[in-house]
């Protein structure tokens, strides 16, 4: 680890003098380059800073301890932060998701379970909005089909993080969100459990896939539900079929053809990057496969048990008693537990 810190501490020193030359400023996309990375690797440079001072001073201190004894308390102190910068330097140096800085397009999909499903995919929609904004981040729901009691049937939405990534904290949503609760439509008072699929990908730029327009089967057909004025009167929907994958999308929520076009080729582009990245991921060692069951819709990944007003997340066995918070967009501590178990688990697959 100490080999790799120095390598990095060199190469934050060259990028700090790339940076001081005024010549670089005028490759505005190589300056950001530069300067991304400085600021990557920044954290780790100080922190190792810090720890080569914490070692230095504890050597002084036990050479101090050895003739006056008042000395040793502080070999103490300094001995517990040397550990606790250890342990932030291991897990600086966990590779970064390259797709973090990222925003997202989330999809919600209800499943088995009829009304309730698209009612409890509504609420999945709420919870998420209500986290962004509680970030501060900007939400634009892309593309919805609604039901007829006012849930969804499915919705797609893209979250913008202003530079910060979505991505670093919604990737751990998807999967299948499982509901336990007294359905809206239930005479009798009995619990029903239904669920919906949550599916988060990196949005991608025209950079990230290249879509061969020869490779793309494009179809119109008119709208259908709410919408206002131009629904069922214009060919204004749009479905566009992926043919080498089979990859189909379905946009129907602005009134021009061309508008609709534009998003399904927005979900379509960040569809195939997620589906580049699963099969690298699937290929990748041990180490990732975390990250491969982040975005797997078939797994059940949390519980949502209204009676006790519980949450349950069953890939880390986090549990809480706040569903009503949670659903608020309280969504942090969850979240929290997924990126530790995550960081952990890269950890524990780089130091095999």
């Amino acid at each position: 680890m100490f080999d790799k810190l120095g390598e990095i501490a060199a190469e934050h020193a060259e990028l700090e003098a790339q940076m001081s030359d005024p010549d670089l400023h005028s490759d505005q996309a190589r300056a950001r380059t530069v300067s991304k990375r400085y600021a990557e690797l920044t954290p780790v440079v100080e922190a190792y800073a810090e720890y080569s001072a914490v070692v230095a001073d504890i050597e002084a201190a036990r050479e101090l301890a050895a003739e006056d004894p008042s000395f040793r308390d502080e070999v103490t102190s300094g001995e517990v932060r040397r550990e606790e910068l250890h342990q932030l330097l291991r897990e600086l140096l966990v590779p970064a998701d390259p797709n973090d800085d990222k925003d997202v397009i989330l999809e919600i999909k209800a499943g088995e379970g009829g009304e309730e499903s698209a009612l409890f995919a509504g609420d999945l929609l709420r919870m998420y909005l209500r986290f962004a904004e509680r970030q501060s981040w900007k939400t634009e729901v892309i593309d919805a089909n609604e039901s007829d009691l006012g849930g969804y049937k499915d919705v797609s939405v893209a979250v913008k993080a202003k530079g910060i990534g979505a991505w670093r904290r919604l990737k751990y949503e998807g999967g299948v969100h499982r509901v336990q609760r007294v359905p809206a439509t239930e005479s009798q008072g009995r619990i029903h459990t239904s669920a919906a699929g949550v599916f988060v990908m990196p949005e991608a730029e025209d950079v990230d896939v290249s879509i061969d327009p020869s490779d793309l089967r494009i179809d119109v057909y008119r709208s259908s539900g709410p919408g206002g004025q131009s629904v069922n009167t214009t060919d204004s929907a749009v479905r566009i079929t992926h043919v080498p994958t089979g990859t189909v999308v379905s946009c129907q929520n602005e009134k021009s053809q061309l508008q609709n076009k534009e998003s399904a080729l927005r979900i379509l582009r960040a569809r195939l990057l997620a589906l580049a990245l699963e099969e690298q991921a699937a290929a990748a060692s041990a180490e990732r496969q975390s990250q491969v069951r982040t975005v797997d819709r078939s797994e059940r990944v949390r519980t949502y048990n209204y009676p006790e007003n519980r949450i349950s997340d069953h890939r880390t066995g986090y549990k809480s008693y706040n569903l009503d918070q949670v659903l608020d967009g309280d969504l942090d501590p969850v979240i929290q537990s997924l990126v530790d178990a995550d960081n952990a688990a890269r950890m524990a697959g780089r130091d095999e």
